[in-house]
């Protein structure tokens, strides 16, 4: 059997492609159990997220093109139309793959870290459904280490490689805490609701927003514990406000020189912070000649941003050689598995096993006591010690609804049986 990895993600499909072929969380547990039912696939998890839906199964390479059917029966799409959309990797380049997608080298935004937290839950979701087993239990763990050693050794996380996270992070140095700042975000749109989400990761307590659509600007700030407004009340905001940041699509600025003037007078001139993500821009040019006012735009924070990539760049680079050394470790755990060294392991842990008892017995007799005693004794001891590993591994498999395991063990049992 092999290692298989299949799927589609933002390299390789449209969004409108993607959904079609996303499990939505509530229908995870029946299609994991539906794949191993199909009986082409031993172990299998499946990672499915806005960006990428990925199965990862313990097969024959040749079933490949049944777990492609299969997935496209599950969401009744077309077999020839998904494969175009389709990769897939086998083995080594399977393993790998993982890795690189649990370390965020896979990721639309490169380092990201959201998707190790969201492969974990697909391993989860996978393991409580019964369909993880001894070889993937190490696979994902191998995965979750390496990805911890890529965080820890390089800087492939390090730095902002978005315009949000960038605008966040300038906030951070200006301010030293960003606890107790007061921040406005002026439009609600998706820059505005990435910017909301990082500031809220910073444990930032109050966020106003103000949004054209007033809708819109609850939507965001009930996403993330904020107050809304309409954008007519900027006036009023601005003086409650340490940090300011715009992204609308306003063709003309809304935030002018003379309002920002009334509400530095209105502070007593506590300095602003304003970020202005917006093209065209949303605060006027001459606001950077006021006193106490720091104000950067998307140039600024771009330049930034590219800086922070190309480093992001070469620790990727960093990275894939800690991959290359966990596939080789992994590889070599698999390797150890073949059936040859199993036996010789079996037959020596059973012989190691049997001179204990048989000396035992032995002793027992030159010390005189009935043979047929010391025969019983040694026949319920020997099963006993024989019998102890394999009873402690099927109850683990069934506390952990390992079917795959389970299953293994009933065909080795019915085999011997025959005999």
């Amino acid at each position: 059997m092999t290692i298989l990895a299949l799927g589609i993600n933002h390299k390789t499909a449209t969004v409108g492609i993607r959904e079609k072929v996303s499990f939505q969380p509530e229908q995870l547990e029946m299609a994991l159990q539906s794949l191993i039912q199909q009986g082409k696939v031993s172990e299998t998890v499946i990672v499915s997220t806005c960006n990428r839906t990925e199965l990862y199964c313990h097969a024959e390479s040749s079933e490949l093109a049944s777990i492609i059917e299969w997935l496209a029966n599950f969401h009744q799409v077309s077999a020839t139309e998904l494969t175009q959309y389709l990769y897939h990797h086998a083995d080594q380049d399977a393993v790998a793959h993982l890795m690189s997608v649990a370390a965020g080298l896979d990721s639309l935004v490169l380092g990201e870290p959201q998707i190790l937290g969201q492969v974990k839950q697909a391993f989860q979701q996978a393991r409580e459904a019964g369909t993880v087993g001894s070889v993937f239990e190490r696979l994902f763990q191998s995965a979750f280490a390496t990805a911890k050693v890529i965080r820890t050794e390089t800087e492939v996380g390090q730095n902002a490689v978005s315009v949000a996270f960038a605008a966040v992070n300038l906030a951070k140095h200006i301010f030293s805490s960003l606890h107790e700042a007061n921040v406005l975000l002026v439009g609600a749109g998706e820059t505005a609701e990435l910017a909301a989400r990082h500031l809220r990761d910073q444990g930032v307590k109050t966020i106003r927003v103000a949004n054209r659509t007033v809708a819109r600007a609850e939507e965001l700030a009930h996403l993330v514990g904020g107050e809304a407004y309409a954008l007519s009340s900027l006036k009023s905001l601005l003086p409650k406000s340490d940090i300011i940041i715009s992204s609308t699509a306003s063709p003309v600025p809304v935030i002018g020189k003379g309002t920002v003037e009334a509400a530095l007078k209105e502070r007593r001139h506590q300095p602003m912070l304003f970020i202005d993500l917006a093209v065209p821009r949303d605060i006027e040019e001459q606001v950077n000649d006021l006193e106490d006012i720091y104000l950067y735009t998307v140039d600024d924070l771009q330049s930034i941003v590219s800086r922070n990539l190309e480093q992001r760049q070469q620790a990727a680079t960093e990275a894939r050689d800690i991959i290359q050394r966990h596939v080789a470790e992994f590889t070599a755990w698999m390797q150890s598995l073949n059936s040859v060294d199993l036996l010789r392991q079996y037959r020596s842990r059973c012989e190691a096993i049997a001179h204990k008892q048989r000396d035992r017995a032995l002793a027992q007799l030159a010390a005189g006591r009935n043979p047929e005693e010391v025969i019983q004794e040694l026949s319920q001891r020997l099963t006993n010690s024989l019998l102890h590993t394999p009873t402690l591994a099927i109850q683990a498999a069934g506390r952990r609804n390992d079917f795959s395991a389970l299953a293994a063990y009933q065909k080795l049992f019915n085999d011997s049986s025959q005999d």
